[in-house]
């Protein structure tokens, strides 16, 4: 189980409910400022953004065909 909150505190003191799963374990609590200027992105902008950095490393296989002989072919 894992819990993420992404807040903008308005004081020193913050206030988190947990899932009643987590109660009585031992679980632990990150803080860290993010630099993008307090936006959220949502899961499609995420998506995007990762599409952007990897689509330079794409690789077409759609007229790839395995050939299993010749990929177990050692002696040659």
């Amino acid at each position: 189980m894992m819990l993420r909150e992404i807040i903008t505190p308005k004081k020193a003191s913050f206030t988190m409910r947990i899932p009643a799963e987590m109660v009585g374990k031992t679980v632990g609590v990150i803080a860290f400022e993010i630099n993008d200027g307090g936006a959220v992105t949502t899961k499609a902008q995420r998506l995007l953004e990762i599409e952007e950095l990897t689509k330079s490393s794409l690789v077409d296989l759609s007229g790839f065909k395995f050939d299993r002989d010749r990929a177990n072919d050692y002696h040659s």
